[in-house]
């Protein structure tokens, strides 16, 4: 009993080293040791375990996941209290839930070195259902900790950031099993294949991805972008200033780097705003002559006539009767009626043809109400992060906007750029080229808009596809297919930049074959479980 005395020194470790670990600016070499003292802890309640319960380790190792949750989410603070709950506390539940059933299958396994098949079993498993359910919340996946490295992870390529988690959860296990054996008094000598084994394991991935990164070479396809970083703030200005100011002041941005050769111009996430004053809504029903898409056409458009708009609108959409009423349709405040709000990114171009996509990523809690059965009524009490109140409509296709028969843009907006295979649809519909349009004004200069930034160049190595990101408040940049940041903006400032990016025409194992990983993961689990359950009948 005298080694639990220590358990908690172990959990406090565990989430310093996780933390320390995170980008932007953390060592994800952490990664590989941060779940090591909670293998500890866990070895420590199986020897013990006629005298604690099972659930036990579930607080023991609660105090890790909340120090690695808060050391490295707590901005979410600036925008909304809900999700800092949501990101912090629930999300430390989940984590500790998902550590005590790998417990709980190595207690009723006869082997219970199977169980730690079981942890990587169930933390990917976990990781996947963050990218799919209400409360998603897919930010700390373990493979993103190595997203400021690019050099280490282009073979995510093949494998997207569950790679990258499956990875790093073997090298934990391995070096637990290394310090179990000089712990017991077993080992004799210097551990030599023990120790080159885990050498391999970590530096035999990194090898071959430093080559694949210096052996690289993108197809020549040259695409002319200009990124505009306006730098409205959202909580004083975005939905106060008239949109004809916003957009004449963000052309004037534009026309400081755009020229006759300009094939795009990328503005942010909500740059385009009603104007509740006046009661002048953005109704998709009748865009044509909103005074916004004219001012567009009239202004951009008839100064570069061959050049393509990409910005981002709050668009509602009401439904006539006989219409179908999606669950995330709003009645009207006179009950005559129903609407859908949107987050949208619209494509203007010198043709009567708009391009649009709706945001369908949602973010819990602030753009998406989850389990909306359960919680509708608290529904008018979501603040959205791209100007509307309550939850927003959705589509159901990922649909790239078609310029050409060789040239489809992914439009992401904001939240979907966390999530590699919603971005990887967009590619196997045809999209050789991704625009990233966000507004991170909300986080405040945290790590939290950096972190954000740094999922396009995982996003742009999973899919090989170059990558141009508007920023409302910044960091607005370019990313190659290698995955590295090129001509970052200040934080804050208003900025333009220019680049000429390649399109790319390849389809990687990944964008063809998805999450593979996690759905032979949620099966091994199933399976696992199952022979857990039945060995404990016999």
């Amino acid at each position: 009993m005298k080694k639990f005395s220590i358990l908690p020194f172990y959990s406090l470790i565990s989430g310093l080293l996780l933390s320390l670990a995170w980008p932007a600016n953390g060592i994800p070499l952490l990664l590989f040791a941060g779940f090591v003292p909670l293998l500890l802890i866990e070895e420590q309640f199986l020897k013990n375990r006629a005298k604690n319960y099972s659930f036990g380790i579930f607080f023991s190792v609660f105090p890790a996941f909340v120090i690695w949750n808060t050391l490295t989410t707590w901005w979410i603070y600036n925008s909304t209290l809900f999700g800092v709950v949501m990101a912090v506390l629930i999300n430390s539940v989940f984590m500790s839930l998902t550590f005590w059933l790998f417990h709980f299958m190595r207690r009723r396994l006869k082997n219970p070195s199977q169980g730690y098949l079981g942890l990587i079993f169930a933390w990917i498993s976990f990781e996947f259902l963050h990218h799919h359910w209400d409360l998603n919340w897919p930010w700390l996946s373990l493979g993103n900790g190595f997203s400021a490295w690019p050099q280490w992870m282009q073979w995510y390529e093949f494998t997207g950031i569950f790679g990258g988690t499956l990875w790093i959860l073997i090298v934990n296990i391995l070096i637990f099993k290394l310090i179990s054996l000089k712990s017991s008094g077993n080992m004799k000598g210097f551990p030599v294949k023990d120790v080159s084994l885990i050498a391999g394991v970590i530096l035999i991935p990194a090898l071959v991805s430093v080559i694949m990164y210096h052996t690289y070479d993108e197809k020549h396809a040259p695409v002319d972008v200009v990124v505009v970083q306006p730098n409205i703030d959202p909580y004083e200005e975005q939905y106060e200033l008239p949109a004809d100011l916003v957009i004449d002041y963000a052309s004037k941005l534009a026309i400081t780097k755009a020229d006759s050769l300009t094939d795009f111009i990328v503005f942010p996430e909500s740059m385009v705003q009603p104007n509740w004053s006046s009661g002048m809504m953005i109704w998709e029903n009748n865009l044509d002559d909103h005074p916004t898409i004219n001012m567009f056409r009239r202004g951009l458009l008839t100064t570069f006539p061959e050049v393509g708009i990409v910005t981002g609108y709050s668009t509602y959409r009401s439904y006539e009767p006989g219409d179908v009423i999606p669950p995330t349709a709003r009645q009207f405040k006179n009950g005559e009626g129903f609407y859908d709000a949107y987050n949208t990114a619209f494509l203007f171009r010198n043709s009567p043809d708009l391009q649009r996509t709706h945001k369908s990523k949602l973010t819990p809690g602030v753009e998406l109400m989850p389990f909306p059965w359960l919680l509708k009524p608290l529904g008018d009490f979501a603040l959205d992060l791209g100007g509307t109140v309550g939850q927003l409509g959705t589509d159901a296709e990922r649909t790239p906007y078609n310029i050409n028969d060789t040239l489809k843009i992914a439009p992401i907006i904001c939240y979907e750029s966390v999530y590699g295979e919603f971005v990887a649809g967009f590619v196997r519909n045809g999209a050789n080229m991704i625009f990233v349009i966000t507004n991170d004004g909300w986080w405040g200069n945290t790590a939290g808009h950096r972190q954000h930034m740094l999922f396009s160049s995982v996003r742009a190595i999973e899919t090989r596809r170059s990558v141009a990101r508007s920023a409302n408040t910044g960091i607005s940049c370019f990313v190659n297919q290698r995955g590295d940041v090129q001509q970052p903006t200040p934080y804050w400032q208003s900025a333009a930049i220019r680049q000429v990016i390649n399109a790319n025409d390849k389809i990687t194992f990944y964008v063809r074959y998805g999450d593979y990983i996690a759905r032979g993961s949620v099966l091994g689990l199933v399976l696992l479980l199952l022979v857990a359950l039945t060995q404990r009948k016999r």
